[in-house]
């Protein structure tokens, strides 16, 4: 019997479609790992991307293998042509008997919207280009989670490419290095020709964590340093939690992996950086955190429900329009949901955790499917978030083939800054919430 168990995973990943598959959809085999190796001098920089860094600032980070290379962009509106320079700091780090490269880390701005840049790294190597987002809308946003370095991965990256977006949002696990640290090397690398032309932020995962009793109990260390976010820039006291504004839209970033309680850092922050929204500048809400708080598939049933417990209420008072998570190896979108209801006032939340992941799909969910559960499917892709105007934005799914990417599930939202039932019952608990505090 124990052996028959272990083989039932097998069985349904090789033989079930996922659900809502169409019919003449058939499920490609799992691929392997990608290696992508190091093929420039080691002055050269390596692993180039780029982040949001404030209003009109761009953050870029790279490596080299050599540490006498100043950390410095030169950068222009013209190939080959740089008018600007920016010095920025530069980091590595140990890990048991692994040593990183020079890690840099430069921000460069003010920078024109919806505008292309020309960019050196370090003053030698290649040039690189990048487009900052624009001053208005739309604007589009590509979400992806749970990336990893597989042959998936290739394929979601390019069919990620092939359309054209503004931000890259991940919630969490990107590399699955998991402590070993040339993975972080090689995934840096693979992402490269994408994220140094359009920029990611992102969030933690728990394959992010790499703790280790005594030597590194913190966690994060690779992460941390090679991924920093503009955490400072909202108030945060930790790279793991942050929220940035980007063309109408206020993007909040939690930590799963970090605490999360009524008296914790993150909950502290997170009731301020709410109670600064103002919606008639950003119109629209985002969450991105990595454990998802509503999960009908078997794969990691109630892990995000201690978070939700502690977070929730908050989110549904400030009136968040959708929330993105990964963790689970499939997709699936929910209505607007408040504590396990649906609620018109609630925000849509969708799990997005199929980059690409070396674990494989999650293909099991509770039957019969919750009244909640709007689509879902275990197969690997990325969604698009594409906000027209304060008003609506259109959401969707594309799934992974071979050679195009297909969407298979497609819905319009509507801000709930403009609904008429929403708003004064956001207000009045928002107010009572204050209240509540201030005793």
């Amino acid at each position: 019997m124990p052996k028959l168990l272990f083989l039932l995973p097998l069985f349904f990943f090789l033989f079930l479609r996922p659900h809502h598959a169409s019919e003449d959809f058939v499920r490609h085999p799992a691929r392997p790992l990608v290696s992508t190796p190091h093929n420039r001098p080691q002055s050269h920089p390596q692993q180039v991307h780029v982040s949001l860094a404030g209003e009109n600032y761009m953050k870029v980070s790279w490596v080299t293998d050599e540490s006498g290379v100043p950390s410095t962009v030169d950068y222009g509106k013209l190939p080959g042509k740089y008018d600007s320079s920016a010095t920025g700091e530069h980091t590595s780090y140990r890990y048991f008997f692994y040593t990183s490269g020079k890690i840099h880390h430069v921000i460069i701005g003010p920078l024109d919207p919806a505008t292309t840049y020309y960019y050196r790294c370090g003053g030698s190597g290649p040039e690189f280009n990048f487009r900052t987002p624009p001053a208005t809308f739309p604007i589009e946003f590509a979400v992806a989670g749970d990336l990893g370095q597989t042959e998936w991965t290739t394929t979601t990256l390019e069919h990620t490419n092939a359309s054209d977006y503004d931000v890259l949002l991940l919630p969490g696990d990107l590399s699955y290095a998991d402590t070993q640290q040339p993975l972080w090397d090689s995934f840096g690398r693979l992402v490269e020709p994408y994220a140094s032309r359009r920029p990611w932020m992102v969030t933690q995962g728990n394959h992010e964590q790499e703790m280790f009793p005594i030597f590194y109990p913190k966690g994060f260390k690779a992460y941390n340093s090679r991924w920093p976010m503009p955490y400072k820039e909202s108030g945060s006291k930790s790279n793991l939690y942050y929220s940035f504004d980007v063309v109408g839209t206020h993007i909040i970033m939690l930590g799963s992996y970090a605490d999360f309680g009524s008296k914790s850092d993150q909950y502290k922050w997170l009731v301020n950086d709410l109670a600064k929204i103002d919606r008639s500048r950003t119109p629209w809400v985002v969450v991105l955190l990595h454990a998802p708080w509503y999960n009908s598939n078997l794969a990691h049933q109630g892990e995000g429900e201690s978070m939700r417990v502690a977070m929730e209420e908050m989110l549904y008072n400030s009136g968040v329009d959708v929330v993105f998570s990964g963790h689970v190896h499939a997709y699936e979108r929910f209505t607007r949901v408040y504590d396990n209801n649906a609620d018109p006032c609630g925000p849509i939340y969708i799990t997005i955790g199929d980059g690409g992941n070396r674990e494989g799909l999650a293909m099991l969910y509770k039957e019969p499917k919750p009244s909640i559960s709007e689509f879902r499917e275990a197969s690997f892709g990325h969604g698009r978030l594409r906000i027209m105007n304060d008003t609506h934005a259109h959401w969707s799914w594309n799934r992974n083939d071979d050679s195009s990417s297909a969407v298979a599930d497609g819905i319009w939202l509507e801000s709930l800054r403009t609904s008429t039932t929403c708003v004064p019952k956001i207000q009045q608990k928002m107010q009572q919430t204050s209240e509540k505090d201030e005793l």
